[in-house]
């Protein structure tokens, strides 16, 4: 291909931009001379630190662009793209600001996903179809041969190290808190899984954006709201098991291989589950093994017993 630019346009969340990051891998590997430009999301930027298949970074602070001043500053933003003028995008994002990106780039080739959302298609000059009931990560890699680019058997997910932590001894990582409605775990399933983790002897930090409940036992190293991004990479690659709700902190994990446990209280694991064989999630009131092939079970609410077992279940595979 020679030395050919592409735009690839994923702001997204946590999640969306672990998703993604197969798609650079991939591209990087048929073009290894391509200048590989990332549209992210300043909070997600430090997930492309040193990532071999990236070769910028183009943050998108969504977060200024609100209110009249925010509207000029936008308006300065999508301008400076005009400039750039990249021989191919890759919207991944789907929306109609991500589409609006790629027109102001003016490439010669845009392509994009048949599931995207706000007329965004219209902007595209080449489509991948995608079917329903399938996983991001499978979906996302659908571009690829739209650019004459085959799908790898084995998506590869390039984290950075993160900042090493400074834990004492072996812990056990609780991620409880997550955006969407019914996904946190409530303060009664807290406080029951890190009770049950201690009766095992290991010691639990929690993670997160949230606010744990009182009255945990004393050997809990809370960290929720005191962690950057590059310091949860670190915590979660030293941790001997993560138990996470359906979250970006969740696929950052299954990223990284750590041992994994997704907690699934509505959403389907087929779609949104972590990407990672060797992960389980609970679901349904059961844990089982992560399979994106399987349907979801009916719904059963997520309890403090739920959390107890998943503790049980957690120190089970720890003295294996």
């Amino acid at each position: 291909m020679g030395s050919r630019s592409l735009l690839l346009i994923k702001p997204g969340s946590m999640g969306d931009v672990i998703h993604a990051l197969p798609v650079a891998a991939a591209i990087r590997d048929a073009w290894p001379e391509v200048d590989l430009t990332w549209v992210v999301d300043p909070r997600w930027a430090p997930l492309l630190a040193g990532n071999p298949a990236v070769s910028h970074v183009r943050l998108f602070p969504r977060q200024d662009f609100r209110g009249p001043a925010g509207w000029l500053r936008a308006v300065r933003w999508y301008g400076a793209l005009r400039g750039t003028r990249p021989d191919i995008v890759v919207d991944l994002q789907g929306l109609l600001r991500s589409a609006l990106m790629a027109a102001c780039c003016r490439a010669n080739l845009v392509a994009g996903l048949s599931d995207a959302r706000e007329g965004a298609g219209f902007f595209y000059s080449r489509t991948a179809r995608t079917p329903p009931d399938e996983h991001a990560v499978i979906r996302y890699l659908r571009c690829l041969p739209l650019l004459g680019i085959s799908v790898p058997e084995r998506p590869e997910f390039f984290i950075p190290p993160g900042a090493p932590p400074s834990l004492p001894g072996d812990y056990v990582v609780l991620h409880p808190f997550a955006r969407g409605g019914g996904k946190s775990m409530d303060a009664g399933s807290i406080r029951a899984f890190v009770a049950e983790v201690a009766r095992s002897k290991w010691r639990t930090v929690i993670v997160g954006v949230g606010e744990s409940p009182d009255s945990l036992p004393a050997d809990v190293i809370d960290l929720a709201g005191r962690t950057s991004l590059s310091e949860l990479i670190g915590i979660l690659r030293g941790a001997r098991f993560v138990v996470s709700v359906d979250s970006g902190p969740m696929h950052l994990a299954a990223a990284i291989g750590a041992p994994l446990l997704g907690v699934h209280t509505w959403s389907d694991p087929r779609l949104v589950g972590p990407f990672h064989k060797a992960a389980w999630v609970w679901q349904g009131g059961e844990i089982r093994p992560q399979n994106i092939g399987i349907p979801p079970l009916a719904q059963k609410p997520f309890t403090p017993e739920s959390a107890r077992d998943i503790a049980r279940f957690v120190a089970g595979e720890l003295t294996r």
